[in-house]
């Protein structure tokens, strides 16, 4: 019984007045005035729609639109006079055939009953009823914004599709979960991408929360570019209380098969494919990026078969129960630890290069396309790298000798991440990283560029998000800057691989899996690699990192500048890092202001070493361009190359 009054209480087809007996009651009393109010406005519309129809009111607008009322003054006065004589001719055949319904049945009251109801239907208070238009509408009722002509009126209203554009019904409205859904072909030459680019305005057009609306593009068989299915919620989607991981309940995992990642706006699940792919996890403190890369993980945890190596720059306990699977454990933010890491890395390169090598001895039945499979991942295990709080060992200023060269720390492991982004994937390995500094200076350019998947939870402003979804994502419809602070664990996924959404991005809740969920997985991790034989490295007992001190340090595709280039070149190199190979046009005010230097001296030192500045058009904040003074990179680096061909500390050269 109580789940049946628990399913009546909850149940959005049940009015509700009717889940309250006093709110019945109070309607039951109620009811013979509200009948006899919505029967008076059903016969005043009704009396309007006529007056509307027998003055021909539709007729005469548009021939006073167009200016030609006096030429259709002889027509309109014509068909006003037809219809005259129609209502007075559908009058006397309706008081007759009243009349003998009454004589032979005696079924007058029956009538007049009958269309007291229908008058009571047409007035009852709804929005959008006929001959009434509120100064202050009311909350709109979601039942009404998916009626056709409030979606045409909506997409008109947000410059969607114009004035004497319409919509083309696919799909009727129709309860989808705990929302609407719709599918509508938009006008030709318009396209869904537009939709989802400006989802806030359409979501303002129809009286909803943005969170509440989402628009997706139809691809496939049974879509095209201006196919648009729309899902309206009933209420915020992500103000329930979040989903537990399915992973805590599963005995094992496969780790070729994408991993429980979370739930869209629709409750639709959303898994996350890691293998063959790398990637990127972007937020700002306590936003839920740790949970995120640790439901990356709990998946290749409950795989035996699976080398985990887990460096956690945080240096907190949110990792310590991986350690007891993991082949590679270290929590901290010392200087030892940001060693331990490069010498992680030099194993992990080493390791890739001999597979790649092994690969080639293999027969094209057991390796086609120099790829790890399924059958050789026994033998070459799938192996991941996660690093959380990545920023803290790329930011490491501490001087190290490699081969011939010195480079910081931090230079040389965003090398050796690139490196491993480009080529590891293909060898089975796994990269995951986690940041709460998601900008420019902090993760290279050239690191951000391979690395296939990204998720982006709240950041502070699009330029950040940009960074961690990609450039120009944020004019496609996809900015984690205007995620809501009360949405924990609401993040964009920007998959390298398909998931059950059809987009380019999606905007997911990931599952909740609190610490000791966590340390339940880490566990069943254990007991499934003690039973297959497959416990290495830390896990294993003694710990055999590698030390940096014993670890021939190779350099991995290094384009480090020379270090005796003059200044200002010497800084304008330094600021500009790895962005000097990705970026065409530098501003000279960014520079200015980066090296907080004198313009015009500076202007001058840059001329006298080869880089004169030049207009070019650049992006603003607002997204639009405008052309502003600066210099080309390919000039700074040809400016590079003459300078270190030259002995600047030569008589008539400052050094």
């Amino acid at each position: 019984m109580n789940t049946k009054l628990s399913w009546w209480q909850r149940s959005p087809w049940i009015p509700v007045w009717l889940k309250s007996w006093r709110d019945a009651l109070a309607l039951l009393i109620r009811a013979p005035w509200l009948f006899a109010g919505a029967t008076t406005r059903g016969a005043v519309a009704v009396v309007r729609w006529w007056r509307g129809w027998v003055t021909v009111r539709d007729y005469r607008a548009a021939a006073e639109a167009s200016e030609k009322l006096a030429d259709k003054f002889e027509p309109i006065r014509a068909l006003t006079l037809f219809r005259w004589k129609v209502t007075a001719a559908v009058t006397v055949v309706s008081v007759v055939l009243l009349a003998v319904l009454d004589l032979l049945y005696g079924l007058l009251w029956e009538v007049i009953a009958g269309a007291a109801v229908g008058l009571a239907m047409l007035g009852r208070r709804k929005e959008g009823s006929p001959g009434r238009r509120a100064v202050l509408a009311g909350p709109r009722a979601l039942t009404w914004t998916m009626d056709p002509q409030v979606l045409i009126d909506a997409f008109r209203d947000a410059k969607l599709i114009g004035k004497d554009e319409t919509l083309r019904l696919v799909e009727r409205a129709r309860r989808d979960g705990a929302g609407w859904s719709v599918t509508v072909d938009l006008p030709a030459t318009r396209k869904a991408a537009d939709v989802i680019r400006n989802r806030d305005a359409l979501a303002s057009a129809l009286a909803v929360d943005e969170v509440q609306l989402s628009v997706e593009r139809v691809r496939g068989n049974g879509g095209h570019a201006g196919r648009v299915a729309m899902w309206v919620a009933d209420a915020d989607p992500y103000a329930t209380p979040p989903v537990r991981t399915p992973l805590v309940d599963a005995a094992k995992w496969d780790a070729w098969q994408p991993v429980p990642f979370g739930r869209d706006a629709r409750d639709r699940r959303i898994d996350l494919p890691l293998v063959w792919t790398s990637l990127l996890i972007g937020a700002i403190p306590r936003q839920g990026k740790t949970f995120a890369a640790r439901l990356a993980a709990a998946g290749l945890v409950l795989d035996p078969h699976t080398r985990l190596y887990v460096a956690d720059f945080k240096a907190g306990k949110d990792w310590d129960a991986s350690a007891q699977v993991a082949h590679r454990f270290m929590s901290g933010d010392d200087t030892e630890h940001i060693l331990t890491l490069v010498g992680w890395l030099i194993e992990l390169v080493s390791e890739v290069q001999a597979r790649f090598r092994h690969m080639r001895t293999l027969d094209d039945t057991i390796c086609p396309e120099s790829k790890v499979t399924p059958a050789m991942s026994r033998d070459m295990p799938i192996t991941a790298l996660f690093v959380d709080e990545v920023q803290v060992p790329l930011e490491d200023r501490t001087p190290i000798k490699i081969e011939d060269r010195r480079a910081t720390a931090g230079e040389y492991i965003g090398e050796l991440l690139t490196w491993l982004a480009k080529k590891g994937p293909a060898a089975g390995l796994v990269l995951v990283l986690a940041t709460q500094r998601p900008d420019s200076k902090t993760i290279p350019s050239g690191l951000r560029a391979v690395l296939g998947s990204r998720f982006a939870l709240r950041v502070m402003d699009w330029r950040d998000s940009n960074i961690v979804l990609g450039e120009q994502m944020n004019t496609r419809g996809y900015d984690s800057s205007r995620l809501l602070a009360a949405h924990k664990g609401v993040g964009i996924l920007r998959p390298d691989g398909e998931t059950h959404s059809d987009g380019l991005a999606v905007t997911v809740r990931t599952y909740y899996m609190p610490n000791e969920d966590w340390r339940t997985i880490c566990v069943r991790g254990r007991e499934l690699r003690e039973a297959a034989g497959t416990l290495t490295g830390h896990a294993a007992g003694p710990d055999t990192t590698p030390a940096l001190d014993h670890v021939p340090v190779r350099a991995i595709e290094a384009s480090t500048p020379p270090d005796d280039l003059p200044e200002p070149l010497d800084a304008v190199v330094r600021y500009l890092g790895d962005d000097l190979d990705t970026r065409e046009f530098v501003p000279t005010a960014e520079l200015v202001d980066a090296l907080d230097v004198e313009p015009t001296a500076f202007a001058r030192q840059m001329a006298t070493l080869g880089c004169k500045p030049l207009r070019n058009r650049t992006p603003t904040d607002d997204g639009e361009t405008r052309r502003v003074r600066g210099y080309l990179t390919a000039d700074i680096r040809t400016a590079i190359t003459q300078a270190s061909s030259t002995d600047f500390s030569s008589p008539g050269h400052d050094s």
